[in-house]
């Protein structure tokens, strides 16, 4: 049976504030912190799980994961057993939930007692809703228990931050111990995701990556971007087959996935170098230059990493979300910013360890698409689905190859970030054709060749 919003609970009508409104401190301290690796914080409660470079070999040749196993696997219930000594202390409002009335009566209660803002409880119970309706969209025998358990633990570690706000450095290491934040958010999203009608485009290329990573090199991924879910989308496609890139892939997010407290948690458990987005640069005149130092140590992190070697990087140039036509509903990649795309290859160039980069198209919209517009204000409401995904990726595109015969630099600049782009365009026609068009595996080319690996 599946549950409509307007029959359920309703604890806050009141619209007219905004959902999440972060003052100028907050967003100074979003992407600064004294430690540029990402070992210290406010709360200084979690440590870091960290791959050594002689471990590098055995996880790629191994494909060992603790997570691989569970891509179609049901039911997909989020952990809440890994709480330090520091955390047992602390309110189990809705870890001790047993009915959605608990949960909602909890965010009534927070809210109440002053301990929630009155927006931030507000996004928590349309969240609750929202994510409720596509887990049993999809069916599931046992979506009421997925859905218990998993938004039990979504709001716990929602409700965490807002008592303590954790600060993202420039460069952030997943947290995976004592509470593992990257298994969270991959056991919370993978109930949204109909993976009998996703689909997996050139699985041989991310092998090809892999012994790339494992000999030491560099790979870019340019890729466009979606949903705010899209990194954990694409570990969930990858990790039954390419573990490494799955869990050590490294995401260049922007200021709003690690300020809002509805998005923070699922940030927490991915790797991340952080950002502020062209699109936001200049909300806030006051800021702008706070942003731009953020901005240059974060490049400056980047290559580091790059120097370092065997570092996969996912990167979308648009500055941001794909977002429909405004007149004809269609949605595509949005297109690449030519000077983020040349930054980035130069930074790879200058590293001093060979790197290669790929196109890569996401297709996921569905699963949890963004406003219509671009928001100034942090806190946008979540719409969320159950559907099918695609993730595909061609060979990689050689600078030099493509721009041999091009004299003038900024042509050549603006030929090598085309040339992405169409290659981008082209996988997204085909995943389109697949999912949306119904055509599933047929729906492969002699350029793109569809799998489904977890099948």
């Amino acid at each position: 049976m599946i549950f409509s919003t307007t029959s359920s609970t309703t604890l806050f009508t009141c619209n007219t504030t905004p959902r999440v409104s972060a003052s100028p401190s907050t967003s100074r301290a979003a992407c600064l912190l004294k430690s540029s690796c990402g070992g210290a914080s406010r709360r200084s409660r979690s440590s870091f799980l960290v791959l050594c470079a002689s471990k590098l070999s055995e996880a790629i040749d191994g494909k060992k994961s603790s997570t691989s196993s569970t891509v179609a696997a049901a039911p997909v219930f989020a952990s809440s057993s890994a709480y330090d000594q520091d955390e047992i202390s602390a309110p189990r409002t809705f870890l001790d939930a047993r009915t959605e009335q608990d949960l909602l009566l909890g965010i009534q209660k927070e809210a109440e007692a002053g301990r929630l803002p009155i927006n931030v409880a507000q996004g928590m119970e349309e969240l609750y809703h929202n994510y409720r309706n596509a887990v049993f969209h999809s069916g599931h025998p046992k979506a009421h228990e997925i859905v218990l358990s998993n938004m039990a633990v979504a709001l716990d570690r929602i409700f965490m931050d807002v008592r303590d706000p954790f600060q993202f450095s420039p460069h952030h290491k997943a947290i995976r111990e004592p509470f593992d934040y990257y298994l969270f958010g991959q056991k919370y999203i993978s109930p949204l995701l109909d993976f009998r009608n996703s689909f997996l485009g050139n699985s041989s290329l991310f092998d090809e990556m892999e012994k790339k990573l494992q000999q030491g090199e560099n790979v870019i991924l340019i890729s466009n971007h979606q949903t705010e879910a899209d990194p954990a989308i694409i570990s969930l496609l990858l990790e039954s087959t390419n573990p490494f890139i799955a869990e050590n892939m490294i995401c260049v997010a922007g200021d709003r996935v690690v300020t809002d407290p509805l998005c923070k948690p699922f940030s927490m458990g991915r790797n991340l170098l952080c950002v502020y987005s062209k699109k936001h640069m200049n909300d806030d005149p006051e800021l702008i230059d706070m942003k731009r130092r953020a901005n240059t140590k974060s490049l400056k992190e980047m290559a580091m990493l790059l120097r370092v070697g065997s570092k996969v990087i996912w990167i979308a140039p648009s500055g941001g979300r794909d977002r429909p036509d405004p007149v004809t509903k269609e949605w595509y990649p949005a297109p690449f910013d030519a000077s983020s795309v040349d930054n980035m290859r130069r930074l790879v160039e200058h590293a001093g360890v060979p790197g290669h980069i790929y196109p890569l198209a996401i297709l996921c919209y569905d699963v949890m698409p963004p406003p219509a517009q671009v928001e100034k204000e942090i806190g946008e409401k979540r719409v969320i689905s159950f559907h099918g995904v695609g993730l595909s990726v061609a060979p990689k595109i050689s600078y030099q190859e493509i721009t041999a015969t091009l004299e003038d630099p900024e042509e050549a600049k603006n030929a090598f970030s085309e040339l992405l782009y169409s290659s981008v365009c082209e996988q997204y026609d085909v995943l389109r054709s697949a999912i949306h068009g119904k055509q599933g595996l047929a729906a492969s080319t002699p350029t793109v060749s569809l799998s489904q690996p977890w099948e």
